[in-house]
């Protein structure tokens, strides 16, 4: 059957970009989500809920070719809107994981898995990121997998767990059965201001990013800002083998003496809209610095400074060989319908109807180990921690495109 493609123009009218392909005048692909809560603006909300209210999360608009088949929620709090949901929009909700991807059935008759473990109550690791129950819900989903004899894509969102020995357990399994599997945060899908890229096999010297909020949820989104940025460099992802948490007094001292690039670092901080902030006045702004030091197998070196009380942004600059500097800041919908959704969720889609991952899932894995080190060093003082287990490469051929202009901006509070 002949591969369509959506209407370009209707879709830059609609304020979406809608590539992902569909087979002309198939049903859509129908997936189970997998998701430990379901409430109002959290992660099973922007993303699911495009499935059956459309792009812009009230029922008008585009909607991507793709259709929610079951539901399985692992806790139900009082702010559950996904019963009203399944009222409303008909879909059946499961009371297990294996039910979600059988229908009842007793084999796989789904399409495609979306399995999302962002938000809910759950316990806090040594480390002090929230366990959520990514491998428990990923073992379900490979169960019915054998069980069937057959295996469906799946889209893990964000990091692939929050330690490495899940992590990898996850990407193996993935990998010998089979599965086409996609991870990853929205961050590389992001607007950019303004719309740069590192330019494809350059030779880079050093990237550092700016970021905000806690270390375990943005922080990974900080790394995956600076890993879709590094995997572009000549002879793409070589791996990581060391890196280190500085805290407090020790991040003055290394933008002081030079570890962190200080002219980087201003041009990262020139890209937050509003009032200039200046590298000399960050001590007396932020109270409680981090930087995340990270050294790659072919010399390059990443800093991520975490500014809580200086910025509220995402913004990166780098260096090139010739020692050009570029830097950009990543800019999400800061509202509903929160569009980068939209496009993250294009990838997926992608996957979901051509079987291949739109983009591949060693760079998740890539960065949900390195959080994972990085937050050791940081319980263990700050140390600097090798990383073997992170020096693995990996190329990828996924480009980010500038997305049109988002539809029209409502408060997060409203539906």
């Amino acid at each position: 059957m002949r591969v369509a493609v959506f209407c370009l123009a209707a879709m830059l009218l609609a304020g979406c970009r809608l590539v992902a392909v569909t087979e002309s005048r198939a049903p859509p692909r129908r997936l189970a989500a997998v998701v430990t809560t379901y409430y109002h603006n959290s992660h099973a909300d922007v993303i699911v809920t495009r499935l059956f209210r459309g792009h812009r999360l009230d029922d008008t608009g585009p909607a991507p070719p793709l259709a929610l088949a079951s539901l399985y929620t692992d806790q139900v709090p009082d702010n559950d809107i996904s019963r009203a949901y399944a009222a409303t929009y008909g879909f059946p909700l499961a009371d297990t994981v294996e039910e979600a991807l059988t229908l009842g059935t007793g084999r796989l008759a789904v399409d495609g898995v979306l399995l999302i473990a962002e938000h809910g109550n759950y316990p806090l690791s040594e480390t002090g990121s929230i366990r959520y129950p990514k491998r428990r819900l990923f073992e379900a989903v490979v169960r019915v997998f054998r069980e069937s004899g057959r295996v469906v894509p799946v889209y893990i969102d964000k990091h692939l767990a929050d330690n490495w020995e899940d992590a990898r357990w996850m990407a193996d399994t993935a990998r010998e059965m089979g599965i086409p599997l996609m991870a990853g945060s929205s961050l590389p899908v992001f607007w950019r201001e303004p719309a740069a890229d590192v330019r494809r096999q350059a030779e880079l010297r050093e990237i550092v990013g700016i970021s905000y909020h806690t270390l375990d949820a943005y922080g990974f989104h900080a790394l995956e800002m600076v890993q879709c940025l590094a995997e572009r460099r000549r002879g793409g992802e070589t791996g990581i083998v060391a890196v280190q948490c500085l805290t407090n007094e020790a991040v003055w001292r290394a933008v002081g003496q030079g570890l962190v690039d200080r002219e980087l670092l201003q041009a990262a901080l020139d890209r937050c809209p509003g009032a200039p902030v200046a590298v000399a006045d960050l001590p007396r702004r932020v109270k409680a610095p981090t930087a995340f030091v990270i050294e790659y197998a072919d010399g390059l070196r990443a800093h991520v400074l975490t500014l809580n009380g200086a910025v509220n942004d995402w913004c990166a600059a780098w260096r090139d060989g010739d020692g050009t500097l570029e830097s950009t800041r990543f800019q999400g919908q800061d509202g509903r319908p929160a569009m980068h959704f939209g496009h993250l969720l294009e990838g997926i889609g992608t996957m979901m109807w051509r079987g291949a991952p739109a983009w591949p899932a060693d760079r998740t894995l890539l960065t949900s180990g390195t959080l994972d080190a990085l937050l050791i060093s940081r319980q263990r003082g700050g140390v600097r921690i090798a990383t073997p287990q992170l020096g693995f490469a990996y190329t990828n051929r996924w480009s980010w495109r500038r997305p049109p202009p988002p539809p029209p901006t409502r408060p997060w509070h409203l539906p």
